[in-house]
């Protein structure tokens, strides 16, 4: 649960004190809970909301557009291997829209209908997005290693 904080908020300040706020709101609703889910999943979903939340009043100008051109799919290219921390700070750099929505996608396993009710927007919107923070993440990645 920590590490999903600090994926969405890159900051792991906001992500601890976000992550006690989410317990908190747990247990003190914890009758709300309805088995329809596991418990685990019921808590990373809180810890999700509350993060997004946060993050959005700490940035009001955060803004996932439906009005982006349209992007054609990258052809696909081998990819080369990057350490993991190497992938992690360059995840760390992206903007915001982009590292949440790749963060759901890529490292949470949420599909993109899922992602687009979580922010309230489009599924259109949550691939998109994706596509772009993947573009961003592999050219961060690639300047900082020249070499490779």
């Amino acid at each position: 649960m920590y590490n999903t904080a600090c994926r969405i908020l890159n900051n792991r300040e906001d992500a601890e004190d976000i992550l006690q706020e989410a317990f908190s709101d747990c247990f003190a609703n914890i009758g709300s809970f309805r088995y329809e889910s596991t418990f685990g999943a019921w808590l990373k979903s809180i810890v999700i909301n509350k993060s997004i939340n946060f993050m959005r009043r700490r940035k009001p100008d955060l803004v996932f557009s439906d009005n982006l051109p349209e992007m054609n799919e990258p052809e696909e290219i081998p990819e080369p291997k990057f350490s993991h921390p190497a992938i992690l700070n360059a995840i760390a750099k992206l903007p915001d829209g982009y590292r949440t929505v790749l963060t759901l996608y890529l490292l949470e396993g949420y599909d993109h209908e899922e992602i687009a009710i979580i922010l309230g927007i489009s599924e259109n919107t949550s691939k998109t997005q994706y596509l772009r923070a993947k573009d961003k993440l592999r050219k961060i990645i690639i300047n900082e290693n020249p070499s490779r």
